[in-house]
């Protein structure tokens, strides 16, 4: 009897092992289509990413490239990031289907509702920057141009390459940073954490979110600043809704007594 419990544990383990290998599978299909729409449509892709550039450029001034490939490899990046961008929502739909069977009604209530956060605060995280830091950041760097008549005139000649790479790492780290109060929740929802180490805690959060800030974006203090202060300001805001869900959860309790 025992043996065949055994039989039936490892016949289960591979049956996992197989429906896991089978989503996986289906996950990186979806990128590849998601990849080749992607690259047909890098040329507009890129043209919306660098409209903040552009627009703050004028007409007849523009992007370049230096390199006979770059253009290229390029479009190459744009389709990689928005397939990848695209493709998330789908990996976490289908984490979900794969973990759901396995868990208690409970774990299922606290589940669903981060995997729907994660790629909803990383859209909002990307839309920061597209349409607040972004434009914001690109006229602070470019008042250091001048032009005059008996100086030397210094101008702008953006690569293509250099300026994606620069858009992408804000976009992946306000994405990033956008994930603290998702992670912060669910610390104190398991008791990980409580709300008072969250608060006796509020200084080191501040030093660490420049930190932060300083290893993933560029080395200049503005943007430093501007991600380092969102941070701060979502690590209160989790202070705050953590305050508000445990008060619910008490009121509930007292309610079911």
């Amino acid at each position: 009897m025992k043996k065949m419990t055994e039989v039936e544990s490892s016949m289960n383990f591979f049956d996992h092992i197989k429906e896991l290998r089978q989503k996986l599978i289906y996950v990186i299909i979806f990128f590849i289509i998601a990849f080749i729409v992607s690259f047909y449509f890098s040329q507009s892709i890129f043209e919306f990413l660098a409209k903040p550039l552009t627009s703050i450029l004028g007409e007849g001034n523009g992007l370049i490239y230096t390199a006979l490939q770059e253009a290229f490899l390029t479009n190459v990046k744009v389709a990689f990031f928005t397939a990848a961008f695209i493709s998330f929502p789908f990996l976490s739909i289908q984490i979900w289907s794969f973990v759901s069977p396995g868990l208690l009604k409970k774990e299922k209530q606290i589940s669903l509702p981060t995997l729907i956060a994660i790629p909803f605060l990383f859209v909002l995280g990307a839309a920061v920057v597209y349409y607040v830091i972004s434009p914001i950041a690109w006229k602070f760097f470019l008042s250091f141009q001048t032009s005059q008549a008996d100086g030397i005139n210094i101008t702008l000649q953006a690569k293509m390459n250099e300026y994606l790479s620069l858009m992408m790492t804000f976009i992946f780290a306000f994405g990033l940073a956008f994930q603290l109060p998702v992670i912060l929740l669910l610390l104190v929802k398991f008791g990980v954490l409580t709300i008072s180490q969250l608060v006796s805690f509020r200084k080191y959060a501040i030093v660490l979110s420049f930190v932060f800030a300083a290893i993933v974006t560029p080395p200049d203090p503005f943007s430093q600043i501007s991600l380092a202060l969102p941070i701060i300001i979502l690590y209160e805001i989790s202070i705050l809704v953590s305050k508000f869900m445990a008060k619910r959860q008490i009121n509930k309790d007292e309610k079911n007594k």
